[in-house]
């Protein structure tokens, strides 16, 4: 199954302070618990927090984490 391109980028949810990259179908997060922070994969967590806090999306993003797919069975 082909991933859509709209769908690549770096994904957060705010409940776990967690971000993921996405570039293969594996796994597509959904909201509301994840939203799309940007479509650029190769952001730096630096950076991605920068956005996190730009838009809003928590207070205080410095706790901000990568975080890792879900195991798919």
């Amino acid at each position: 199954m082909p991933l859509d391109p709209s769908k690549v980028g770096i994904y957060f949810s705010a409940k776990e302070k967690k971000v993921v990259r996405i570039t293969s179908p594996y796994w597509v997060p959904e909201p509301p618990d994840w939203v799309m922070v940007t479509n650029a994969p190769n952001e730096t967590l630096t950076r991605v927090r920068e956005l996190i806090k730009e838009k809003n999306l928590l207070g205080n993003p410095s706790d901000v984490t990568w975080g890792t797919l879900p195991v798919q069975e």
